[in-house]
């Protein structure tokens, strides 16, 4: 078993979510591709550049591993189509003008992670989780009677996040074989879809004589990286640790959303917000007591 390193693990972590953050950036420049497309690329061309770090990155009998083990690729698979799903809600937000609510589901992903670690890891909740959890649900409620619908793409980011990052951290499998192995289980689904969309816009030829073909070509890297460091960091630091870091990328894509591509944050939206920021403060706090009771022990 790897050494854990909690100082790599939160520097790793940092890099993942400033990327995530500015992913709107590249998205934006990207947005006359549809989202469907743009997945669909996405996981071909991380698929093949995952590959190439795999010949220059080695990892010793990862293959042998999930040979041996062929659960493994079940696992993979369930974690590739959530991974898959995130990015094409994603995507669509980002370019349909929903950013905000892109930002508020990555707000909400950290108390999401607390319920998971209580309905599937058997974990207890302190009564200040409890209350974060509570604040949360009331954010979420505000908006389904201010608007009258469910903030759907608020909540299918945070839960396929949530699960992705929860499947990721029990499986048995390196970060980046992981992700590669993702990336490939996606790829009969990616060709196909081509295969089966002749006129889409990157299946022209004239397309390839773009700038915009380009910045397809990037989603590889562009993707690959942040998972990289975000499924490393995983096996450094603990899981609500994670959730914490995460506040960064809602962060940056709020003020993104606000004072990038003027998306207006109204009364409604921002009691909405503020009732998940106070969650996210009452949940910050009982991280903070919660260490602060297992370090003095330790000074003593």
């Amino acid at each position: 078993m790897a050494t854990v390193n909690p100082r790599r693990g939160y520097l790793l972590g940092v890099t993942a979510y400033t990327i995530w953050g500015l992913f709107p950036l590249y998205f934006k420049a990207i947005q006359d591709v549809p989202a469907l497309e743009i997945v669909v690329h996405r996981a071909l061309w991380a698929a093949l550049f995952g590959a190439l770090l795999l010949c220059v990155w080695k990892h010793p009998r990862w293959l042998a591993e999930l040979r041996d083990d062929p659960r493994r690729f079940a696992i993979l698979g369930l974690s590739g189509a959530l991974i898959a799903c995130n990015w094409l809600v994603y995507v669509w937000a980002v370019n349909n003008g929903r950013m905000l609510e892109a930002s508020l589901g990555y707000y909400i992903n950290p108390l999401v992670n607390v319920l998971l670690g209580l309905l599937l890891l058997g974990e207890r909740l302190r009564r200040l989780q409890w209350l974060a959890v509570g604040l949360a649900a009331l954010g979420v409620m505000q908006q389904l009677w201010q608007h009258g619908s469910i903030p759907w793409v608020s909540l299918v980011l945070a839960l396929t996040f949530g699960f992705y990052g929860l499947i990721r951290k029990q499986a048995p499998v390196a970060a980046l074989p992981g992700l590669v192995v993702e990336t490939w289980l996606l790829l009969p689904v990616a060709i196909g879809w081509l295969w089966l969309n002749p006129a889409a816009v990157s299946t022209q030829p004239v397309f390839w004589g773009s700038a915009e073909a380009l910045w397809l070509i990037a989603a590889g890297p562009i993707t690959l990286v942040p998972l990289v460091c975000f499924n490393a960091a995983a096996r450094h630091l603990p899981y609500v640790t994670l959730g914490f870091l995460q506040y960064i990328a809602p962060t940056l894509v709020l003020l993104l959303a606000v004072f990038t591509f003027g998306e207006r944050f109204d009364p409604s939206t921002s009691l909405a917000f503020i009732c998940i920021w106070a969650g996210l403060a009452v949940y910050s706090l009982d991280i903070w007591l919660s260490l602060g009771k297992r370090i003095k022990p330790a000074t003593a």
